[in-house]
């Protein structure tokens, strides 16, 4: 089994490339979909975080209202702390039993961890990273997600620079051209990948 640790600032690409190395073969364990799956109306964590914020963050149709619960969190240290203390041991818990289910394979997971640099995460054989000038990532963001240039550089201020991403990688991913440049990078990653696993 090798495990491969996926990051990228937001903009940068890293789903697009995630998904294109499941299309080599790797399995993908997704970090920001587990967590969507973990606050679910019903679950433990929905019903903690509901405790701890009340009903503002409760949408009309009962779920969690995203936005609302982001603009609590997004500039307040002590709300994020209290919000990763709620998600993350459930998160650690349920990532740990979908990759266990996989030891002792030959399976290449991928874990795609927008706050890998962030958060410190150890242990993977190797760890990509989704490389893109912030500046081309802003106008990508404002096109395909519909955010305004400055709420899009807001939250590019609040990850971890490009320079310490590129630190943490074992390999980058250059996302800065075409998609047929993409599709060559994603192939020499998956290259590199193997030579891992030829180890």
């Amino acid at each position: 089994m090798i495990e491969i640790g996926l990051t990228g600032g937001i903009g940068s690409g890293k789903s697009t490339v995630a998904q294109l190395l499941v299309d080599h073969g790797a399995v993908l364990l997704d970090s920001d979909s587990l967590v969507r799956e973990l606050q679910v109306p019903g679950t433990p964590v929905f019903e903690a975080m509901v405790a701890q914020w009340g009903e503002r963050i409760v949408a009309d149709d009962g779920t969690l209202d995203r936005g609302e619960l982001a603009s609590i969190v997004f500039d307040d240290p002590a709300q994020l702390k209290l919000l990763n203390a709620i998600v993350h041991p459930a998160h650690a818990i349920e990532m740990e039993r979908r990759r266990s289910t996989y030891e002792g394979t030959d399976a290449i997971l991928v874990f795609d961890i927008p706050l890998l640099v962030e958060v410190g995460h150890q242990g993977f054989d190797g760890v990509v990273v989704v490389d893109l000038d912030p500046e081309q990532a802003v106008p990508r963001l404002v096109a395909d997600r519909g955010l305004d240039e400055a709420d899009a550089r807001r939250r590019i201020a609040n990850q971890a620079t490009r320079e310490e991403r590129l630190d943490r990688a074992d390999f980058v991913i250059d996302n800065a051209g075409t998609r047929a440049d993409l599709l060559g990078e994603v192939d020499r990653c998956w290259d590199w990948i193997g030579s891992l696993a030829a180890k």
